[in-house]
């Protein structure tokens, strides 16, 4: 009668496949997404700090051309919220004396919880960028980075009135002004969310 022989390393064998399966980690649930709502809310919240810009306004610009030129012009703006609050958007129109349009742009400003910080996406002149846009208690700043150049607009906004300026920064020299307007809040605006398309 044959006997099965068992090989003297199977014990061995089986003792650190079981010593194993107890100290393998137990797998970690997977992470749920952040709560939607809660990231609206947050971003809602953070777009409150900007709601002084709301509205239509409209007065006189300056801007100097690559040449040193100064070019005089009518500026409006219209600002409003979109997607429930949780972005603004900003266009910017300059006419010239005989309504001709010769400026236009675009700016889309959102807040990124994770980041903490607010930033700009910018449309103007064929060209596109996104910059870091700091809230003040009566205004805003936002940079254009440019080599050792930095172009700096400063805003304040208070008691209806808007003055924006820009200037180029090199280091070492005193920051030279290349744009300027002041204009006054002229109404509401529905913009952008007005329009809208419904399901019927």
């Amino acid at each position: 009668m044959s006997s099965r022989r068992t090989s003297p390393l199977a014990p061995c064998l089986i003792a650190c496949l079981i010593a194993s399966s107890l100290l393998a980690p137990v797998a970690a649930p997977a992470q749920a997404p952040p709560d939607p709502a809660v990231l609206l809310a947050g971003q809602r919240e953070a777009m409150d700090r900007l709601a002084f810009l709301d509205g239509v306004w409209r007065g006189s610009a300056w801007a100097l051309s690559p040449k040193g030129d100064k070019h005089e012009m009518t500026q409006t703006e219209r600002v409003g919220t979109f997607l429930g609050g949780t972005v603004r958007v900003i266009e910017g129109r300059g006419y010239d004396a005989d309504g001709t349009l010769v400026f236009n742009a675009l700016g889309v400003v959102s807040f990124d919880e994770r980041a903490g910080e607010f930033s700009m996406r910018s449309y103007a002149q064929g060209h596109t960028g996104d910059f870091v846009l700091t809230p003040m208690e009566h205004g805003f700043t936002w940079e254009i980075p440019a080599g050792p150049m930095t172009m700096r607009y400063t805003a304040n906004v208070a008691n209806g009135t808007w003055h924006e300026y820009g200037e180029r920064v090199l280091p070492g020299q005193d920051p030279v002004r290349f744009f300027e307007m002041t204009l006054i809040r002229v109404g509401d605006t529905d913009w952008p969310e007005a329009g809208a398309i419904g399901p019927k």
